[in-house]
């Protein structure tokens, strides 16, 4: 499958939503895993802002690639970000799509950082 990568160096990005675990079948509540590692998948919302245009976009990350405190409003960066263009038939019907999945999501909040020195 192709992967796009992208540069999320012009960006603004903040946390839309705070990272919740990711399910791979609803029927079942089965969670969603990192093929290669197993870790436990999450998606984050994010509000990615670039070329005046300003988009929430649900990025899949693993669970220890979630760094600092991820509330809504914490600007983050994104680590090793990526695209991939998606289809399927669901019921007769063709969906298609674009999923992003990103090595790390890592809070830019410098309250994030520590306990400052007095």
């Amino acid at each position: 499958m192709r992967q796009i990568p992208v540069d999320t160096s012009g960006a603004v990005v903040m946390v839309a939503k705070s990272p919740q675990i990711k399910v791979r079948d609803r029927r079942t509540g089965e969670i969603a895993t990192d093929a290669e590692t197993g870790a436990k998948l999450m998606t984050v919302d994010v509000m990615f802002a670039a070329n005046e245009v300003v988009e929430i976009l649900s990025i899949t990350v693993p669970e220890p690639g979630i760094t600092g405190e991820l509330a809504m409003g914490t600007p983050v960066a994104l680590t090793g970000l990526i695209a991939r263009p998606w289809e399927n038939d669901f019921n007769g019907q063709k969906r298609h799509g674009i999923a992003f999945r990103a090595v790390a999501v890592t809070s830019l909040d410098s309250a994030a950082a520590g306990p400052k020195a007095a």
